[in-house]
């Protein structure tokens, strides 16, 4: 396989790591609502990172968005915006299918759909079923979606073994979330898809390809950014068990302590398409699209590893826990027959 793509598969798995691991700082805010403290990660996740990174990479940050056409922007955001509207129904989905179920299902659906409706779009499907390359890719797809199957049963064996499966657990409402969730979460890989063009300027300014999709992310997180910070500030006005001023009138160590775990959550966020950009640079053009994909196995193959270092699966019989290594085991055999198709 050539150094390129190993490069680009190592970048996605740093990506990914990040991605498994954002929640965990965010896990130890004490005193404050989850609504609070999703705002605080996501000024710095999605608002401030994006515009920083991009402030520092462009020659000019007002005159590159001016040059931009306007509905290239607004479809990339609205884009971003789609993503928004599944990042907020995957705390449904949570409530009422439980983690591992949730997540199964709603990555399942994001890696399927936002893996091949935008080759579909630009032509590329007969491509996928008559060359040993699209071949191998689709196989590699199908295996990946076994392997999130897999970690996600064992998953919920685990919550079903230590009693921590979802409190209003409703399997017909909770599917019916979770494929919604993971359809509008696609977004974010439609949204990447659509933001080539602004990729192309950056490159055309002397950016380096490494970094050229990064001012996209002002616009793709910008518009998540809208539909996450409304929710989370209609229901600090409106729900009256919460409040954003009695969550700012915590003591001064408090608030820097949450502060800096919310942020710390928020940043390593941002990392996972920071480094996802650094993986895509290094995938060949016209395989583009197994990015997702590969973001989204290794997503959940970290998620499952996390979970072993921060030993959620310590009190686990045996059962499970092969599950689990079972599913890792699939998809790292996944990303090895995508591996095979970008090489061929």
């Amino acid at each position: 396989m050539p150094t390129v793509i190993l490069a680009g598969i190592g970048w996605h798995i740093i990506g990914a790591a990040c991605a498994a691991s954002f929640y965990a700082p965010i896990e130890k805010v004490r005193k404050w609502s989850w609504e609070t403290t999703w705002a605080v990660a996501g000024f710095f996740s999605w608002i401030l990172l994006p515009i920083g990174v991009s402030y520092l990479l462009l020659p000019s940050f007002p005159g590159f968005y001016a040059s931009l056409d306007p509905s290239l922007m607004l479809r990339v955001a609205l884009f971003g915006a789609m993503w928004g509207v599944g990042n907020v129904s995957y705390g449904l989905t949570m409530r009422h299918l439980g983690m591992s179920l949730g997540i199964g299902v709603a990555i399942g659906v994001t890696l399927i759909v936002g893996t091949l409706v935008p080759p579909l779009l630009h032509g590329q499907g007969a491509m996928l079923f008559s060359t040993r390359s699209g071949l191998l890719t689709m196989a590699g797809v199908l295996v990946a979606v076994i392997g999130v199957g897999v970690v996600s049963y064992a998953g919920h064996q685990k919550e079903v073994e230590l009693g921590a499966g979802a409190q209003e657990f409703n399997v017909k409402l909770g599917l019916a979330l979770a494929v919604m969730c993971g359809i509008f979460s696609s977004g974010m890989s439609f949204a990447i898809d659509a933001a080539k063009p602004i990729a192309a300027v950056a490159e055309h300014l002397g950016v380096n390809p490494l970094y050229s999709a990064l001012p996209s992310y002002v616009l793709i997180m910008g518009g998540g950014a809208v539909i996450n910070m409304s929710y989370c500030f209609i229901r600090l006005a409106f729900k009256r068990e919460l409040s954003l001023r009695a969550d700012l009138s915590q003591p001064s160590a408090t608030l820097f302590r949450n502060g800096a775990l919310a942020a710390t959550g928020g940043i390593m966020w941002y990392l996972q398409f920071f480094f996802y950009a650094w993986g895509a640079a290094n995938i060949p053009q016209r395989l583009s699209y197994v990015n997702w994909m590969l973001h989204m196995s290794i997503y959940v193959l970290c998620g499952g590893l996390v979970g072993l270092a921060l030993g959620e699966w310590k009190d686990v019989q045996s059962r499970p826990l092969r599950l689990l290594w079972g599913g890792i085991l699939v998809i790292i055999a996944a990303a090895n027959l995508v591996g095979l198709g970008m090489a061929s």
